[in-house]
């Protein structure tokens, strides 16, 4: 790209869309062209990205990358001063090979067919291509393209595909609708040889050769070794690009908290210290070592106290551990609220649930204001990858790069608001242990591991049985509120804490700004148990039953190895609000179903099972 900004200028996005959908790699069609972003090193207006600030992500991209440390930056953005600097993302124009715009048909088998040249770039005069009655033709580009599960791309070399030569003119024939493949041809009309679209998709086949590893969006002749054959891609498809991204909320960490209290004396009072003893003593005769460490025990004080003497780095806790423990110990709500800070949260009085609820829910808390940061740090194609349930990537991924050599990654921050729900450990235990509840998480691994072989995720961990019950009650409780807090199902999002750090569900909204902050969800939260309730007594029929209710998780006809009692007509939510991508739900672990009754965890009416 070169020249004035606007000659250089194709298109808009949204700073948003960068990082959760058309970040490096992607595809995107544009009025008048198709492009793929281009990598961070082909991005802009460096100058104008804004710092994003999150030490607990910040560490934890840096993790995932196996960097030694990672900046986050949101995306440059054009600024309307006419004497501003230059911001934009590169993108390279892809496919390179066109449909002209001919209305034509072509017979075979008895049936007519529509039939459009099929041109590679070179052979246009600008952006035209010239018939053979002199005729410039509008082209469009060709909808197929050939990529890896390792997120290399490329243009299908479709003179080896039907057995032509450069010279030879190439026709698409479409059939009906032109989605079904097998009634879509690439035909040769020097030899009149034609071939069906269908045969690029034998699985495990090599009908489009194997992948020569191409890094296009970072530059046209970046490559790196690959072994995988080339797939058939459509580039509008759902499974053309999946962005990886880590998110944390912005919360204040009991651990930062006790490390910046000791910081402040160590070096003057503490270095010396021994052990838990002589860290009492130090707060009983220095006034200042007392007034740093107010509120912390003498134990915890003196654990960092030894890490720090020892070198022992800081420790790099799971993301939601951090999240859930913060969020189980908030104070209760006072009336007052903060409105200047980034995370202020209270708890709420729950001595007034019902007895079936009382014995499960231990804590609600309001999270009235709540700043999460969302970093993109590579993206795969054909299959994604969710986090696992403590909220960690799995470094041992294959995600394609988003820059030759990264020092940074895009981010954005949405603020919004939401509420907690925590769940009493010991309930979930006893849930656990019921003979019922144990035979179907049995049919639940079995199914799990299936999945993980079909797709070779080695390492894919099966999320446990409270996963699949609390991340099923989310998207009940998703669906519920929305229906009375004043946004929409797709722009509530969850969190699922299942880990170390105890059991519960956080429901929140946000966006860029002040959006996410209209107070619904915390209204909602001040009678939670109404919606619960109303939720599990939804859930009970599905407009799909019985075939919802009796579908096996391991049964290898339907292959949703990943969903239980699950289905559009009762858990499936928009992919932007769930966390693990619609999968991972079971209705009958809630609720009884007309299949099951043995298994759930509350029975329609909210009544403790």
């Amino acid at each position: 790209m070169s020249g004035s900004k606007e000659a250089r200028k194709v298109g808009e996005l949204r700073r948003s869309q960068v990082v959760t959908t058309f970040g490096p790699g992607a595809m995107v069609d544009l009025p008048d062209v198709s492009v793929l972003v281009g990598g961070l090193n082909v991005w802009h207006g460096v100058d104008l990205r804004v710092p994003i600030v999150e030490d607990r992500l910040q560490a934890k991209v840096a993790d995932v990358l196996k960097l030694s440390s990672v900046r986050l930056f949101a995306p440059p953005v054009e600024q309307d001063r006419p004497d501003a600097p230059f911001a934009d993302l590169g993108v390279w124009q892809f496919p390179t090979w066109f449909l002209a715009q001919v209305d034509r048909t072509v017979e075979r088998n008895g049936r007519k067919y529509r039939t459009r040249p099929l041109v590679p770039g070179r052979r246009l005069e600008k952006g035209k291509w010239r018939d053979e009655d002199r005729v410039n033709r509008s082209v469009v580009p060709v909808r197929f393209v050939q990529a890896c599960p390792h997120g290399h791309i490329s243009d299908i070399d479709w003179y080896a595909f039907v057995g032509a030569e450069f010279s030879d003119t190439l026709w698409l024939d479409e059939g009906g609708a032109g989605n079904d493949f097998a009634e879509i041809y690439v035909r040769s009309e020097r030899t009149g040889k034609a071939r069906q679209l269908a045969d690029a998709e034998v699985k495990n086949g090599v009908v489009l050769g194997m992948c020569r590893g191409s890094l296009r969006w970072i530059g046209p002749e970046e490559r790196e070794d690959c072994n995988q054959p080339n797939r058939l891609l459509t580039r509008s498809a759902s499974n053309a690009y999946f962005p990886q991204t880590q998110s944390v909320i912005s919360i204040p960490e009991a651990a930062a908290e006790l490390r910046e209290a000791v910081g402040k004396v160590y070096d003057d009072f503490l270095r010396g210290t021994t052990s838990a003893v002589e860290v009492a003593y130090e707060r009983r005769t220095k006034d200042k070592v007392k007034a740093a460490l107010e509120g912390r025990t003498d134990e915890d004080v003196w654990q960092e106290v030894d890490r720090r003497r020892n070198g022992r780095p800081v420790p790099l806790l799971p993301i939601k551990q951090v999240e859930v423990e913060t969020l189980r110990n908030q104070p209760m709500d006072e009336g007052e609220r903060v409105d200047e800070v980034e995370f202020f949260a209270r708890t709420r009085d729950i001595s007034g649930l019902a007895p079936p609820l009382a014995g499960l829910i231990d804590r609600i808390v309001l999270v009235h204001r709540l700043r999460e940061v969302v970093a993109q740090v590579g993206f795969t194609r054909f299959d994604a990858y969710a986090p696992d349930v403590d909220g960690e990537l799995d470094i041992q991924v294959r995600r394609a790069p988003l820059a030759r050599d990264v020092t940074w990654v895009p981010a954005i921050e949405n603020r919004g608001e939401g509420v907690f729900i925590g769940f009493n450990r010991e309930a979930i235990s006893a849930w656990e242990s019921r003979l019922a509840v144990v035979e179907r998480g049995r049919v639940l691994m079995s199914a799990h591991v299936e999945w993980a072989r079909e797709r070779g995720a080695k390492n894919a961990v099966f999320p446990g049985l409270a996963y699949y019950c609390l991340h099923s009650l989310a998207h009940m409780l998703i669906t519920e509120v929305s229906l009375a807090c004043g946004y929409s199902s797709s722009s509530i999002r969850e969190r699922v804490y299942v880990g170390t750090g105890g059991f519960g569900i956080l429901l929140y909204t946000g966006g860029s700004g002040s959006e996410g902050t209209l107070g619904g969800l915390v209204e909602v939260g001040r009678r939670i148990e109404e919606y619960v309730l109303r939720a599990v007594e939804r859930a009970r029929l599905c407009s799909n039953d019985p075939v919802c209710a009796q579908h096996q998780a391991d049964s290898p006809y339907e292959a949703r190895f990943l969903h239980g009692a699950a289905c559009h007509g009762c858990l499936l939510i928009a992919e932007t609000s769930c966390e693990h991508f619609n999968h991972c739900l079971d209705r009958a672990l809630v609720v009884p179903t007309v299949d099951d009754g043995t298994c759930a965890l509350l029975d329609g009416g909210g009544t403790a099972q």
